[in-house]
């Protein structure tokens, strides 16, 4: 089947537009999750069962630490096949409180040689009241869904909190967890909302509207910070996440460095825009062990940015990540990459033995 995807992946997908190609994919994994006995026979193969892969964090039961980042499926069509392929959690969205296109095409760029992608989708997505419907709708057995929200372009600045509370309520039921994203770097003035003074109102905001939407469950709070942060504003997010009891932190969304691309011209016909891959890992390395360093085991944090094999998944629970997040790796390597990376990081978790990673 790998082997099947790369053959798909060099002949046609890549001859697509990325978004495009985005789109086939997806939709070839919801045909197979659809057909009868579809997703059950890739559970089968592919979904990690190994004992020594299970999570127990926010509250919920993981049976695997990798999941996927927030971007692929903007909308939870396809969660039912993600899940079915391996992955341990499937974050969707980001969604805001009102559907919006998004912004103008194009807005994602390939850069295969750097195994990196530069997109500036503008939280394109159907709106949190639909998402949640068809959440809701779900049947079957259903894997962990976190729901990523944020801001809607056309709400003004001094509405971005009640835009968020709308979200929240909106999809309290139905989210396992929910994540809000200031980080974006495609919505105008969002990464503001990172400072501690307008983060505080805003995530105590969201916490009262889940608390309130879901009387009988607490939902899980977590925030999503950009790698772009200086290291003394990680710290104020840290110390503002420990001191209003958030659950934990994603480290981290894209950056708007171009550090490691190396076709200066590419760099140029894509634009502004978020890099995600393998030249953030570094960086995003850099931010979880502060992070880590500064909250210790009293926040879950989850790792995202240029995850692409089994020694950097250790690499990040070594550095304190609870759970893993990928989505770039996934574009290129196709289906069968999530379960030989689990695979593998089984085998090396087995070798830490007691006290892993």
């Amino acid at each position: 089947m790998g082997g099947v995807y790369q053959a798909v992946y060099r002949v046609a997908l890549r001859r697509l537009p990325p978004e495009a190609a985005h789109a086939a994919g997806f939709w070839l994994i919801r045909a197979a999750a659809a057909v009868p006995g579809g997703a059950w026979v890739l559970r089968r193969f592919l979904a990690p069962r190994d004992p020594v892969l299970r999570v127990r964090a926010l509250g919920l039961d993981f049976p695997g630490p990798l999941g996927l980042a927030a971007g692929f499926d903007k909308n939870g069509h396809g969660v039912a096949g993600l899940a079915a392929l391996g992955f341990g959690f499937v974050e969707v969205g980001t969604v805001t409180a009102r559907p919006q296109p998004g912004n103008a095409k194009p807005r994602m760029f390939r850069f295969p040689a750097e195994r990196a992608l530069v997109n500036r989708m503008g939280f394109n997505n159907e709106g949190a009241a639909a998402v949640a419907g068809r959440l809701r709708a779900l049947r079957g057995a259903r894997p962990v869904v976190g729901v990523n929200i944020g801001k809607t372009k056309a709400a003004p600045d001094d509405a971005a909190i009640a835009d968020y509370v709308t979200s929240a309520r909106l999809v309290a039921d139905v989210a396992d967890y929910v994540v809000v994203n200031v980080s974006s770097p495609n919505t105008p003035g969002l990464r503001d909302l990172q400072a501690a003074d307008k983060l505080k109102p805003l995530l105590g905001a969201v916490r009262l509207a889940l608390d309130e939407a879901s009387p009988r469950r607490r939902v899980p709070l977590l925030v999503k910070i950009a790698p772009d942060l200086a290291d003394a504003d990680i710290d104020a997010v840290a110390d503002l996440a420990l001191g209003l009891g958030l659950d934990g932190i994603i480290a981290t969304n894209t950056t708007i460095s171009r550090a490691g691309l190396r076709d200066s011209a590419a760099v140029a016909d894509a634009g502004p825009g978020g890099m995600s891959g393998a030249p953030l890992r570094g960086r995003a390395v850099e931010v979880l062990r502060r992070l880590h360093a500064r909250t210790g085991d009293r926040l879950v944090l989850i790792a995202a940015g240029g995850i692409e094999s089994a020694d950097d998944a250790r690499e990040r629970l070594a550095a304190g990540a609870t759970l893993l997040q990928a989505y770039t790796a996934f574009i290129y390597e196709g289906p069968l990459w999530l379960h030989r990376v689990q695979a593998a990081l089984a085998g090396r978790l087995r070798e830490a033995g007691p006290g892993r990673p």
